[in-house]
């Protein structure tokens, strides 16, 4: 017996929102690009992993960015196993890069936040790439048109932020902007938290200042706009990704918008990271769901947060083991100026999920 047309319809569209097929952050396959691999030519462009062809249509024409684009790659992995260690769900897949697990292919609040630290972090690289001087086509960032204070003056070298949203926006959202590839609700979805990225490092811009002055009286400070370091990007994501909004995709007018899911209808926040499908608990493994699984997952035993032995290991025990650990000690001050230490042994007792 024949399936019904609609029936067939539905199944497609269930397959299209189960896999996610989208290839909005493979280029963080970037990530294990080999050192040794010298990009001075366009067609080293070809031999980057993970991109879509309108990324490698960018790289052709901004070479000199593609180094800088690499390190962003390298510090997307770094910041987000760091942000998400204490957690059931740590960033490891991450690293599977570009051949994700559905915990990043799906519409997932894991893949909101890494869609949202790619962007951030790509536009970070750029604008410090700028302050450094090593990119030719940009330099520091405009002087603030405000005075900065008392006893103070701008001055140094600003990080370039227009230039690097302008470019690092390019670059990341250019794989969402391909036609044919994912459902429109995950392109809106993945485009939406690839701009909260973007917000989180708009926010992070602080002034930053130098003192000048007689034996370091500080009676003048140079001042100028730079932003913090991505872990501190990251870390406002986290926050964003433990209240992210669950979205469905549903006609307003005469067209399709994502709202949230169990609210009142109401416009979806500019500030909030959003998701379509709900995640595993990620306690056991099973990679058909993107799951590791949290066995052998160091706990701490005396911690009421996520990184406590009961919830990392979801209630199944743990085996505790002893680790000898080497630290400097009994360190002195010498005048002037330097500092010797000891090295000492000890035994630290360690706790890992059954």
């Amino acid at each position: 017996m024949r399936a019904r047309p609609q029936v067939c319809e539905a199944l497609l569209l269930a397959l299209a929102l189960q896999t996610g097929v989208c290839y909005g952050i493979k280029w963080l396959a970037l990530s294990k690009t080999p050192v040794a691999l010298v990009l001075n030519q366009t067609q080293h462009c070809k031999q980057l992993e993970g991109l879509v062809s309108a990324q490698v249509q960018l790289c052709r024409s901004n070479l000199e960015l593609m180094h800088t684009i690499v390190h962003a790659a390298r510090e997307v992995t770094k910041a987000c196993r760091r942000a998400f260690a204490d957690m059931r769900w740590n960033c490891s897949s991450i690293e599977l890069a570009p051949n994700y697990l559905l915990d990043l292919e799906r519409g997932t609040r894991e893949s909101a936040f890494v869609y949202a630290l790619s962007a951030a972090a790509i536009s970070h690289a750029i604008a410090r790439a700028c302050t450094s001087g090593d990119l030719p086509g940009c330099s520091c960032g405009p002087v603030p048109g405000e005075p900065p204070g008392p006893g103070n003056r701008w001055g140094g070298c600003a990080d370039n932020l227009s230039y690097g949203l302008l470019m690092g926006a390019k670059f990341s959202d250019a794989p969402m902007k391909v036609k044919k590839t994912g459902s429109q609700a995950n392109k809106l979805m993945r485009l939406h938290n690839s701009e909260v990225g973007r917000q989180a490092l708009r926010a992070s811009l602080e002034v930053k200042c130098k003192c000048h002055g007689v034996s370091g009286s500080c009676s003048i400070r140079t001042c100028w706009k730079g932003l913090q370091e991505l872990q501190d990007v990251a870390a406002d994501l986290k926050t964003r990704y433990l209240s992210a909004t669950k979205v469905v995709h549903r006609p307003m007018g005469t067209r399709k918008h994502l709202v949230p899911k169990d609210l009142d209808i109401r416009p979806v926040k500019d500030s909030e990271l959003i998701y379509l499908q709900s995640s595993p608990d990620f306690c056991m493994k099973n990679e058909k769901v993107g799951s590791h699984g949290t066995q052998d997952r160091q706990c701490n035993k005396t911690s009421n947060g996520s990184d406590s032995c009961d919830l990392m290991c979801c209630g199944r025990g743990y085996n505790p083991y002893t680790d000898r650990v080497v630290e400097r000690c009994h360190c002195k001050y010498h005048w002037c100026c330097y500092v010797t230490c000891r090295k000492c042994e000890r035994t630290v007792e360690r706790y890992v999920c059954k």
